[in-house]
Order: structure tokens, then C-alpha cells, then sequence
């Protein structure tokens, strides 16, 4: 599966900003989807994630109640909104598929696409 991330941008703090994450290559349905980020100097860490059909969703705990993951399976694109969004949310997100939510929050997933830079500025 390729993978293409766009969307990120320059935004002030509380503001909101949406990623979209289109796939293309195998059924877009067989692969659960996350988010990542890597901040400067940072390993890269795990932001969200959803499961096949969007039935599960999974969350950092610095992001719950401020970031929303979902998909549409149809247009072959998982989408990350971010709202109330901070100064440390600032970082390069990536999205990223594996065959199960599983593997793509706690094992690694295996396919990644190209990051998309957010800035939150003070």
C-alpha cells in the first residue's frame, strides 16, 4: 500500500487543523490506519489509530479529547482532525497502515507514508 499524508500547515495555538491520509494499492479496508508524529530532536510517537471498518479508535493520552481519527473507506482516506491544538502538537505526522490495530498501535506498523509538517505557534 502507498501512502500520501497532506494537510499540515502553520496554525496558532487553540486553533484546528485536518490531515488527510490518502491510500492507493491494495483494498484500503484490510489495512487498520495511524498517526504518528516526531517532533524535533523527539522518537517518533503514536498519535491515533482506527480499525478496518473504524469500529475501534485508538488514542495518545496526550491528544484524547483533541484529536479525532476516522475514515472513509470509500475514498481509500483516513483523516486526523486536531483542535485545541498546542504549541507541543508542533512535529512531522505520518500516517501508517499494518493489517491490524494491534500491530499499528503496540507493534510497528509496516507501511508508512511521507510526513506532513504541523506548527503550532505561541
Amino acid at each position: 500500500v502507498q501512502l500520501q499524508a497532506s494537510g499540515g500547515g502553520l496554525v496558532q495555538a487553540g486553533g484546528s487543523l485536518g490531515l488527510s491520509c490518502a491510500a492507493s494499492g491494495r483494498t484500503f479496508s484490510s489495512y487498520a490506519m495511524g498517526w504518528f508524529r516526531q517532533a524535533p530532536g523527539k522518537e517518533r510517537e503514536f498519535v491515533a489509530a482506527i480499525s478496518r471498518y473504524g469500529a475501534s479508535t485508538s488514542y495518545a493520552d496526550s491528544v484524547k479529547g483533541r484529536f479525532t481519527i476516522s475514515r472513509d473507506n470509500a475514498k481509500n482516506t483516513v483523516y486526523l482532525q486536531m483542535n485545541s491544538l498546542k504549541p507541543e502538537d508542533t512535529a512531522v505526522y505520518y500516517c501508517a497502515a499494518d493489517d491490524t490495530l494491534v500491530r499499528v498501535t503496540s507493534l510497528g506498523p509496516d507501511y508508512w507514508g511521507q510526513g506532513t509538517q504541523v506548527t503550532v505557534s505561541s
